[in-house]
């Protein structure tokens, strides 16, 4: 096999799958669909050296992997390499503790919630559809997790997470900066296109306005999420920094960087199911 093309199947390990969670209309499968799903997924990596997986309960330290891998560097001394959003939250802790449903069982219509509250006004209807290509789109009140995906590799930022990989590094360490955000209708809220802002900063691409005042990130070794791994373990390596606490976000904001952004973003992906399974976890020091 070729290096471009080794190139091409590792980014399709790391692509996201496109589920518009949100905008499935399907009713919401049971919990014994979920639970087979979760049986499957351990019948799955049983024996066969998968390390820890994602997305987990950031509140919950535990974990019995043994799989270990060096922790990525600091983002600000690696690239950022893509940015992009699944509702609601993959992670559950912090203030998102709520458990949306099951969803549809590939991703749409689950996740974890805010448990906090917003204003009458804060939930007022949004003037178009935001993020919308197919259905209805976000609405205010929603849920997103939002992910800083960084790289080793020397790359530009770019459309999907296989921007995060190059012809020259197949292997590139990846760190996920992770901030659930909360949508409201409210002017005063944060920008969301100057939180997903880029520059270069000491020769590296960076975002230098994710929120730092949303509580200590929740350090922990892990993997790429999203539901194409309901069943199946995935093989990616990430080191994880979730923040515990919401921001506040203006959803007009939000609109306009899903309208034009150099990752080609225009709507919020599937969940993956919590991992559950200590087998599948590592240990947050």
């Amino acid at each position: 096999m070729s290096v471009l093309k080794g190139s091409v199947v590792a980014a399709s390990l790391l692509v996201p799958v496109i589920a518009l969670a949100g905008y499935s209309s399907k009713k919401a499968v049971s919990d014994e669909v979920i639970a087979e799903q979760r049986e499957n997924l351990a019948a799955n990596t049983e024996g066969k050296g998968f390390g820890p997986q994602s997305p987990r309960d950031i509140d919950q330290i535990y974990g019995e992997n043994t799989n270990k891998f060096q922790p990525a560097p600091a983002a600000s001394e690696m690239n950022l390499c893509n940015i992009h959003f699944h509702i609601g939250a993959e992670h559950k802790g912090g203030e998102f503790t709520t458990y949306a449903g099951n969803g549809d069982g590939q991703g749409s219509g689950t996740g974890y919630l805010y448990d906090g509250s917003l204003t009458k006004k804060q939930l007022k209807p949004a003037k178009g559809k935001v993020c919308s290509p197919k259905g209805k789109g976000l609405v205010p009140g929603d849920t997103i997790e939002v992910h800083f995906v960084h790289t080793t590799s020397q790359i530009e930022p770019g459309p999907t997470l296989g921007a995060c990989l190059s012809e020259s590094i197949m292997n590139p360490q990846l760190r996920v900066e992770a901030q659930v955000i909360v949508l409201a209708n409210d002017e005063s809220a944060l920008d969301f296109g100057e939180m997903a802002a880029v520059e270069q900063i000491n020769g590296y691409y960076q975002a230098p306005n994710i929120p730092t005042n949303t509580g200590d990130p929740v350090q922990y070794a892990g993997s790429t999420t999203g539901p194409s791994y309901n069943e199946q373990g995935s093989p990616l390596q990430v080191s994880w920094s979730v923040r515990p606490q919401v921001a506040v976000v203006n959803i007009d904001t939000v609109a306009d960087w899903c309208e034009d952004n150099v990752f080609d973003e225009d709507h919020a992906h599937g969940v993956r199911n919590l991992v559950l399974n200590p087998q599948l976890l590592s240990d947050i020091q």
